[in-house]
């Protein structure tokens, strides 16, 4: 199948210095994270806890509910990057996701079924049955390798006590003929405090630390993009101490990491908001081999939150936050995150 090219007009991309260069043509791509708040489906699997998503359960949760919670996360997903791209992401990482069943539904959605999403997912331990996973788009990129890792933590009183949470997923492939790895996050919560929590995510942060220097260890030059649910702010110590992500593009050394939602941060942005305060627990990490301004290959240009306007709480007490899916009850609403994207820019052969 013949893979669709899209292009960008320098004068979109780039500031009047580089334009004064030359006019030039670019291919790009959008990847994406998007917690999707709890899509379970409407029937009790013994093996997890999921009774409460149920007919009978305490939500409520019908045939009728889950069907309208899917359109909802569809049209967000075939929306992010789509004004530039003219299609949704060819690569959209999703987190609190039931099991494998929920996301062939999710792309078969109307938005969807024509983008024709492959599907990388585990069924991870986590206590509540939620997972990540990969979408991609089969005809932009190809899995060669994919694995899922174990976070294990346990617990802080009984050392003998194992807290079951998700994995992190590892997928490596090629985009468009180029090869990237992606991993896929959902750190542990903030139940019970920030800081009583911490040292769960920073061994979630140790773990993803691990498998990058893996991939780097193979190659320093290897593209890499780690992505999800942190739990954490860009400048909270499982970002910034353990990661040791960089908030500058500029100057980056060989085999550092570039965070580019932390000066998002500093400006008082978020994906997610609790007692009239925003975090940015959702974020795109990428290697120092994507942040080179050498466009002959596929490199980073820029990243944003999707925050249009339907996707925050229209009225109320909670005006502007994330417009929940469920509060005591179906709301009509998305997540109670926004989702985040980066677009991969690479110049355009001559000859293509």
């Amino acid at each position: 199948m013949k893979i669709p090219i899209y292009f960008l007009s320098i004068y979109f991309l780039f500031t009047a210095a580089i334009l004064a260069q030359s006019e030039k043509q670019y291919k790009v791509n959008t990847v994406a994270f998007y917690n999707v708040e709890n899509l379970f489906d409407y029937e009790d699997d013994p093996l997890i806890f999921d009774e409460d998503r149920t007919p009978e359960g305490k939500d409520h949760w019908t045939q009728e509910i889950y069907e309208a919670k899917l359109a909802n996360m569809a049209k967000v997903i075939s929306e992010i990057g789509a004004d530039v791209t003219g299609t949704a992401p060819a690569i959209m990482g999703v987190c609190e996701v039931e099991n494998l069943r929920v996301l062939e539904d999710l792309v078969n959605q109307e938005p969807l079924v024509n983008k024709e999403y492959g599907i990388v997912h585990f069924d991870s331990p986590d206590r509540r049955g939620i997972d990540v996973a990969l979408l991609y788009q089969k005809k932009i990129f190809t899995p060669t390798h994919y694995t899922n890792y174990e976070l294990e933590i346990y617990d802080d009183q009984d050392r003998s006590k194992r807290i079951y949470t998700r994995d992190q997923l590892l997928v490596s492939g090629m985009l468009d003929g180029e090869k990237i790895s992606i991993i896929v996050n959902h750190w542990p919560s903030r139940s019970g405090g920030e800081e009583r929590s911490r040292p769960k995510r920073i061994k979630a942060a140790e773990l993803n630390k691990h498998i990058m220097d893996s991939l780097l260890s193979e190659d320093p030059y290897a593209k890499i993009i780690t992505m999800g649910d942190f739990n954490d702010d860009p400048i909270s110590p499982s970002v910034k101490d353990i990661l040791k992500t960089k908030g500058e593009r500029d100057n980056m050394k060989m085999k550092e990491l570039y965070n580019p939602m932390e000066d998002m941060y500093k400006k008082g942005m978020g994906t997610l908001a609790y007692r009239d305060a925003w975090n940015l627990f959702d974020q795109i990490i990428l290697s120092s081999e994507l942040t080179k301004k050498d466009y002959s290959s596929y490199r980073y240009y820029k990243a944003g939150i999707f925050n249009k306007n339907y996707l925050a709480t229209p009225r109320g007490q909670y005006k502007g936050y994330p417009f929940r899916s469920f509060v005591n009850g179906y709301t009509g609403g998305y997540s109670d995150h926004f989702p985040v994207y980066v677009y991969l820019i690479k110049e355009k052969d001559s000859e293509n």
